[in-house]
C-alpha cells in the first residue's frame, strides 16, 4: 500500500470517528428551544400581539387603496369634494405610522429576549462543559467545544434575531391576504389561490432538501474549527515535525467539504426563490387578465382589481421570507441539536444525592479492591488494595501503562472505579461533593497549565480570595519570590500564551505555589518534574519538600531523584502492586524492580 493509500485510509478513519462523535452528542433541539423560551412566554405573547398590530396595519393599506379609488375619487368627479379622499389618505398615514411604531417596539423587545436567551445558552453550555468529566473531553476535542460556543450559538442568534419576526409575519400575511382576497371577490380570489398547490409542492421540496443540507453544513464548519484550533494549539509540534504541508492538506480538505456543503445549500435557495417568483408572476398575470375581463364587464371595480394586485405582491413576498427563515431555522436547528446532545450528556462522576461532610480532612487515602478500565474489555487496575496514611509521601513507580496515572485520576475522582471504592478519611469519594473533594485533594501535572491573567491571579487560582500577602508568603516559602519580583511587572506580570515566556522550572514553581496556597490535605503530583532540566529540577525539589510537608502526597515519577524524598515507594506493573517499601529498604534488598531502576539511574549519572 502506497503512502497516498495510507493517507486515504487514515482520513477515512478520521472522518468516521468525527461523524461517530457528532452523532453521539446530538438530539433534542425542540426540547432545548422550549426550555430556553419558557421563562419568556409572556414576553413572547406580547411580541405576537405587537406583530399582529403591525401586520394588521400593513394589510389594511391595499384595502384603503381600494377604498380611495372606489369611494374617494368619484366625489371629486361629481362635485369636486376632496374630503373622502383626504380621510382615506389620513387613515393610510395612520396605518403606516402604526406599522412603523409597532415595528420599532418589536425590534427593541425581541432583541432583549434574544440576547437573554443567548446569555442563558452560553452560561448553560459553559457550566455543563466544566461539569463533564475528563472522559468526555477525551472524546470531545477543544475545537468542538469552541464550535459549540461560537458558530452554533451564532446560528441560534441569527434565528432569534430575524427568524421569529419573519415566520410570524409571513404566516399572518399568508392567512390574512388569502382571507382578504376571498372577501374582496370570491371568484377572483379562488383564481388567485389556485397557485397554492404549486407553492406547497415547491416549499415542501425545499424543506426536505434543506434539512439535511444545513445539518451537514454545521458538521463541516465544526471540522474546520476543530482542525484550526488543534493545529494552532500544537503549533510547536507542527513546526518541529514539519507538519505544515500535511496540516494544510487536511485543512484544505475540510474547508473544501465546508464549501461544498454551503454550495449545496446555496443551490437549493437558487432554485427555490426563482421558483416562487415565477409562480407569483404567473399568478399576477392570470389575475390581471381575468380581473381586467371582470372589470370590463362591470363585475368588479378598478379599486378591487388594484387591491388584488397589491395583495398578491404581499402574498408572495412572505414566501421569500419563509425561505430565508427556513435557511436560518435549519442552521439553528442543527446547532441546537448539537448543543442539546452535549447538555444531555451526564457527567461521568455525578454529584452524590446524599453527600457526606468532611469538616477537617486528615488526608488518609485508601483503595479498596478497586477495578478500573477505560474500555470495558481492557482492565487497567484489578483488585487494587492500597492504604496511604495521613501525612505520608508515597511514590508510584513503574513502566508506562502500569496504571500509575490511573491511580492519580481515581484519587482525584476524575473517574470512578469500575468496582471497589476509593476513600478519603474513610468516606467514599462518590459521597463527597466536588467542592469538598477539590478543597481536600489537589493534583499538579507536568503541563502546569497557566491561565490568562497575572502571575498573582494564577497563584490565587485555588483561593481567589487570597491576599497579596498570602500569595507572597507561598512564593517565599517555595523560593519563587525572587524570580517573580524580577519580572517586568512583578506579580502583576501578564501571563502570555500559557506562560510561554517563563521557563519550565518557573512555571512549575508557580504551579506549586498555587497548590501550596490552596492548602489541600492530599496533593497528587503526576510527573510534575519530568519535563525539567537538572538545574530546574534541583530548584523545584527544594520547593517540593516545602509543599509536601504536613500533608499526604502521592508522587508519580520516572526520575528517582524525585522518588528519594518519599517515605514509601510502590512499584506497579500491569495494574498491580509488585513491590512496596521505603526507598532505602527496596534499594538495600539488591533485587526487584526498584533496585534495578536505581542501578540504571546511577549508571546514567556516571
Amino acid at each position: 500500500m502506497t503512502a497516498t493509500d495510507w493517507r486515504g485510509v487514515a482520513k477515512a478513519d478520521e472522518d468516521e470517528r468525527n461523524e461517530r462523535i457528532e452523532r453521539k452528542f446530538v438530539g433534542g433541539s425542540g426540547t432545548l428551544l422550549r426550555e430556553l423560551l419558557r421563562p419568556y412566554k409572556w414576553a413572547m405573547w406580547v411580541l405576537v400581539g405587537i406583530v399582529l398590530v403591525e401586520n394588521a396595519a400593513r394589510l389594511s393599506i391595499p384595502y384603503l387603496v381600494k377604498e380611495g379609488i372606489d369611494t374617494g375619487i368619484p366625489p371629486i368627479r361629481a362635485d369636486n369634494n376632496l374630503e373622502p379622499l383626504f380621510v382615506i389618505v389620513g387613515i393610510v398615514l395612520l396605518a403606516t405610522l402604526t406599522q412603523a411604531v409597532a415595528r420599532n417596539l418589536f425590534l427593541v423587545r425581541s432583541g432583549k429576549v434574544g440576547q437573554d436567551v443567548l446569555f442563558e445558552v452560553r452560561r448553560r453550555v459553559f457550566r455543563h462543559f466544566q461539569a463533564l468529566s475528563p472522559a468526555f473531553h477525551d472524546d470531545y476535542t477543544s475545537g468542538r467545544v469552541i464550535s459549540r460556543q461560537t458558530s452554533d450559538v451564532d446560528a441560534i442568534y441569527e434565528m432569534l434575531e430575524t427568524g421569529f419576526d419573519g415566520l410570524v409575519t409571513a404566516a399572518l400575511t399568508l392567512v390574512g391576504t388569502a382571507g382578504l382576497l376571498l372577501f374582496l371577490d370570491v371568484k377572483l380570489g379562488l383564481v388567485a389561490l389556485c397557485c397554492g398547490p404549486f407553492l406547497f409542492w415547491v416549499t415542501n421540496w425545499f424543506r426536505k432538501s434543506s434539512a439535511s443540507a444545513y445539518r451537514v453544513t454545521r458538521e463541516k464548519v465544526a471540522l474546520v474549527i476543530v482542525h484550526f484550533v488543534e493545529s494552532m494549539g500544537g503549533i510547536r509540534a507542527v513546526q518541529a515535525f514539519r507538519r505544515e504541508p500535511r496540516n494544510q492538506e487536511i485543512f484544505d480538505d475540510v474547508n473544501d467539504q465546508y464549501r461544498a456543503a454551503n454550495l449545496t445549500s446555496f443551490r437549493l435557495v437558487v432554485w427555490f426563490m426563482p421558483g416562487i417568483r415565477l409562480i407569483g408572476n404567473v399568478t399576477i398575470a392570470v389575475v390581471l387578465i381575468y380581473g381586467g375581463y371582470l372589470a370590463y364587464h362591470g363585475e368588479v371595480t378598478v379599486g378591487v382589481l388594484a387591491a388584488f394586485l397589491l395583495y398578491l405582491r404581499q402574498f408572495f413576498e412572505p414566501m421569500m421570507e419563509i425561505s430565508q427563515f427556513y435557511n436560518t431555522f435549519q442552521s439553528a436547528s442543527a446547532a441546537l441539536d448539537k448543543l442539546a446532545g452535549v447538555l444531555r450528556e451526564q457527567p461521568g462522576v455525578p454529584e452524590p444525592t446524599r453527600p457526606e461532610a468532611l469538616p477537617a480532612p486528615r488526608g488518609e487515602v485508601r483503595f479498596d479492591a478497586v477495578d478500573f478500565a477505560y474500555v470495558d474489555d481492557r482492565p487497567v487496575l484489578e483488585g487494587l488494595d492500597l492504604r496511604v496514611p495521613a501525612g505520608q509521601t508515597l511514590a508510584l513507580v513503574g513502566t508506562t501503562g502500569a496504571g500509575k496515572t490511573t491511580v492519580a485520576k481515581l484519587a482525584t475522582r476524575f473517574y470512578d472505579p469500575t468496582a471497589g471504592r476509593v476513600l478519603l478519611d474513610g468516606v467514599d469519594l462518590r459521597d463527597l461533593t466536588s467542592d469538598v473533594l477539590r478543597r481536600a485533594v489537589v493534583m499538579v501535572t507536568q503541563e502546569n497549565y497557566l491561565f490568562s491573567g497575572t502571575i498573582a491571579d494564577n497563584i490565587r487560582f485555588g483561593r481567589p480570595d487570597a491576599t497579596m500577602e498570602d500569595v507572597q508568603g507561598a512564593t517565599r516559602a517555595l523560593g519563587a519570590h525572587d524570580f517573580i519580583s524580577a519580572l517586568p511587572d512583578g506579580y502583576e506580570t501578564a501571563v502570555a500564551n500559557q506562560g510561554g515566556r517563563l521557563s519550565a522550572g518557573q512555571r512549575q514553581l508557580v504551579a506549586f505555589a498555587r497548590a501550596f496556597l490552596a492548602d489541600p490535605a492530599v496533593l497528587i503530583l503526576d510527573e510534575a518534574t519530568s519535563s525539567l532540566d537538572v538545574p530546574s529540577e534541583r530548584l523545584v525539589q527544594q520547593a517540593l519538600r516545602t509543599v509536601l510537608a504536613g500533608r499526604t502526597a502521592v508522587i508519580i515519577a520516572h526520575r528517582l531523584s524525585t522518588v528519594e524524598i518519599a517515605d514509601r515507594v510502590i512499584v506497579m506493573e500491569h495494574g498491580r502492586i509488585v513491590e512496596d517499601g521505603t526507598p532505602a529498604d527496596l534499594i538495600a534488598s539488591g533485587e526487584g524492580r526498584f533496585s534495578d531502576l536505581h542501578e540504571a539511574w546511577l549508571d546514567s549519572l556516571a
